[in-house]
Parts: C-alpha cells; sequence; structure tokens
C-alpha cells in the first residue's frame, strides 16, 4: 500500500486463528493475556515494525499490522505464545492490504464472531489501540480504521437487529443450564472467576435463573465482592473452593488462567456436577470426566447453540453487510486522497516560490507596494489553484496515476512525501 503513502512498509496484515479452523486447546496455544500482549508490542518496536494492534479473546487471536511479509507478524505471535509456525500454519488465516482492512470490518460489526451479532469483540479492539497507540505503534491509518469499523460496529447496532435479544456465550451457558437441568432455582451454582465473561455470566444468571444460592470465588476476593454487593450474592475465599465444589450442582469456571484451575482431584463430591468451562486456554482439565458423576461441557459447545434469536439474527446480515460496505468505501475514499496529497502538497510549495519570487519582483519595482494585499491575493490564488488540482484528482472518469505524472511533468515537481 505504498502507493497510498501511508507506510513506509509494503502491506498491510491481518493475520490471526479464530474458532472456525482452530480448536479450544490450539486457541489457548496462541492466547496473549496483558503482559504478552505488551512484550509483543516491544518486541514489535525492537523489530521495527511501523504500527500494529494485537487482539485475543476466547474466539480468536489476532495482528493487525504493516509489515514487509506477513511472517513477520506471525513471529511475533508465536515468540510470545506457546504456539508454533507449524501450527499456525494449519489453522491460521492471511489477509492483505484491502481484504484486511475488510476482515476487520466483519470481526467489529460482529458478523464473524462465534455467536452471530456479538459485538464484544469492538471493545477489544479500541483497548488495543490504545495500548498501541501508548507504545508509540498506532499510525494514523490504522487509527482511522478502528475509528471507521467502531462507526460502522453503532450503526449496525442502532439500524439493524443484528444484535437483537440477549445472545453471547454467557448467555448462551445459561440457556444450556436451562435445557438440562431441572428444578434450577433451588441449585447451587458457583461461578469459579469473575473477569468480563464471568461478570456477564452472573448477570443473566441471576435475571434469568432467579437462584438465590449463587455463590461467587475468585483469587481476588474484593473483586468478586463488588459483582457481589451488586446482586446480593454469597462470595467465599479462594482457600474455600474444593468444599464449595462438594456442595455444588453447577460450577462455572471463566478464571481467565493459562493453565487449569480444575482437575478431578479437587472434586471430591460424589453427586452429580455440571462444570462449564467458559475460559481460553480450557481453565478444566479434561480429567474431570474420569468421574462418573461429572459432566464437563467447554465454550465451543455452547456457542453452537442457536435458537430463535439467532435465527432472526441471520436476516439483517443484508443490511449489515450494506453498512459496512458504506463505511468501507469512505475510508477508500480517504485512501485514495493519500495517493495524491504528496503531489497537492508538492505542487502547493512550487506555487509558493513561483509566489515569492514574483512578490519580491514587485516590491522593487513599486515604491507604493501593498504587501499585506499581494500576500493574500496570491494566498487564495495558490489555494483555489490547488484545490482545482485536487478536485480533478478525484474524479472516477479520469486516470489518477496518468494525471499524476503529468503535474509532477510539468511543474516538475519533487515529492517529500510524508508517512502517515
Amino acid at each position: 500500500m505504498q502507493q497510498y503513502n501511508i507506510s513506509k512498509s509494503n502491506n498491510f496484515y491481518a493475520i490471526g486463528l479464530s474458532y472456525k479452523k482452530a480448536d479450544a486447546d490450539i486457541r489457548g496455544r496462541f492466547s496473549l493475556d496483558e503482559d504478552s500482549k505488551k512484550a509483543l508490542l516491544t518486541q514489535a518496536k525492537t523489530e521495527n515494525i511501523e504500527s500494529l494492534i494485537v487482539t485475543s479473546t476466547c474466539n480468536r487471536t489476532e495482528i493487525y499490522g504493516f509489515a514487509q511479509h506477513p511472517y513477520q507478524l506471525i513471529k511475533l505471535l508465536c515468540d510470545n505464545t506457546n504456539g508454533t509456525v507449524e501450527e499456525f500454519q494449519e489453522v491460521a488465516y492471511i489477509y492483505k492490504n484491502k481484504d484486511a482492512i475488510t476482515h476487520m470490518f466483519r470481526v467489529g460489526s460482529g458478523l464473524d464472531s462465534q455467536i452471530l451479532g456479538d459485538f464484544e469483540i469492538i471493545s477489544q479492539l479500541k483497548n488495543s489501540a490504545k495500548l498501541s497507540r501508548k507504545n508509540g505503534l498506532l499510525n494514523h491509518f490504522i487509527e482511522r480504521l478502528i475509528n471507521s469499523v467502531i462507526q460502522a460496529s453503532k450503526r449496525i447496532k442502532t439500524e439493524t437487529e443484528l444484535s437483537s435479544g440477549a445472545t453471547s456465550v454467557s448467555f448462551a451457558s445459561v440457556q444450556y443450564i436451562f435445557n438440562t437441568v431441572e428444578d434450577i432455582k433451588n441449585k447451587n451454582i458457583l461461578l469459579f472467576g469473575t473477569g468480563k465473561i464471568g461478570r456477564n455470566t452472573c448477570e443473566n444468571l441471576v435475571k434469568h435463573t432467579k437462584n438465590e444460592h449463587i455463590t461467587l470465588i475468585n483469587r481476588t476476593k474484593n473483586k468478586a465482592e463488588q459483582i457481589a454487593g451488586k446482586f446480593n450474592l454469597i462470595v467465599r475465599d479462594y482457600a474455600n473452593l474444593q468444599e464449595e465444589i462438594s456442595s455444588s450442582d453447577i460450577l462455572i469456571v471463566a478464571t481467565g488462567a493459562h493453565r487449569p484451575t480444575i482437575d478431578k482431584h479437587i472434586i471430591q463430591t460424589k453427586k452429580p456436577l455440571l462444570i462449564l468451562d467458559l475460559s481460553i486456554p480450557k481453565n478444566v482439565d479434561e480429567n474431570v470426566e474420569d468421574l462418573p458423576n461429572v459432566k464437563l461441557v467447554h465454550l465451543d459447545h455452547l456457542s453452537q447453540i442457536t435458537d430463535g434469536t439467532l435465527e432472526k439474527r441471520k436476516a439483517h446480515i443484508p443490511f449489515a453487510e450494506a453498512i459496512i460496505n458504506e463505511v468501507n468505501t469512505e475510508f477508500n475514499d480517504w485512501l485514495e486522497t493519500r495517493k495524491f496529497a504528496p503531489t497537492i502538497k508538492a505542487l502547493k510549495h512550487k506555487l509558493l516560490d513561483f509566489a515569492t519570487s514574483e512578490l519580491d519582483t514587485q516590491r522593487k519595482k513599486l515604491s507604493d507596494f501593498n504587501e499585506v494585499q499581494a500576500e493574500l491575493i496570491s494566498n487564495n490564488l495558490i489555494q483555489k489553484i490547488t484545490n482545482h488540482f485536487a478536485y480533478h484528482l478525484k474524479n472516477d472518469n479520469i486516470s489518477t496515476d496518468e494525471s499524476l505524472e503529468f503535474i509532477k511533468k510539468v511543474f516538475q515537481l519533487e515529492e517529500t512525501p510524508t508517512n502517515v
């Protein structure tokens, strides 16, 4: 994309993996926590990557950035996760330039979400942009692209019903409980982990089950207490985890750890226990299934649950795609203006040189030379001329490349493009 004068590097890439081809185990190997993201950005700076953002959710891990070759971004990801290049190649996708732009629009709009219309990824993109900006890795191109994606996302939310109804991973977990557990109102439910997914699940549990036997446990107890206070729930110490599991009928795990926090050795109860693991990487060891009384369900299974709400959402996909095309077109129009911006800038400098030379000549000739008026007239003429050329270059019916070459030749311009 060098022709657009947006980067010193050649191309803009989106590289990553998602639920579509990578199962939970593979996604877990490539997941990035906050420390890993910071380490990746630090490495990117040392390797002279100009601009990038990185996102990692339970459904996908992606890097959007500029590079001479996509392997530079793939290496960054593998160096800072437990995944290998070989594993990445088996399940990954790589998009380039306009395809990468379109991909970000689809991700940010909820069209590429594991549950159609789930917009949680947009907050991840915002936070990723803030982190990159803080580390000096956010150029105007990616910042403008993020803002355009946010604009499309907002319009889709307000102008369509793509996200209508309560459907998300956290809601799907509650829906699964409703469909498989009898007398849910009187069951003992333990929620272990109160991050974003845990909080959302807790809210759905309270709202839909009317259950008064919900207990929260978090390694940092005060975080659990903040949520418990909102919903009038019970909080137990992390040290009481084994005891609380023994008295539970349903265990929901959303701890966000990088290794299992629950395995069969911690489960001492003999009564039926349903475990929902809402974490990536998996936070429940599969060895719990060795216990005959335990049923383990992971979020990948929950995400496959469809109901009338999701079916209704599908009807709004064409409307969402139309909005994306409209905003994407506006973004690409801006890209086109970057293509000729250096030429217009060089032309303006050339005209200013002409004006300065002519004004110097007239000062020597005229004793009553009006400095202010002369500069005003010359500046206005320069602006009108450059505007005229800019309008000409925006015309769809002319060849921009041929016009640019003609302007450069006629005015003998030497561009000094500014990367943005």
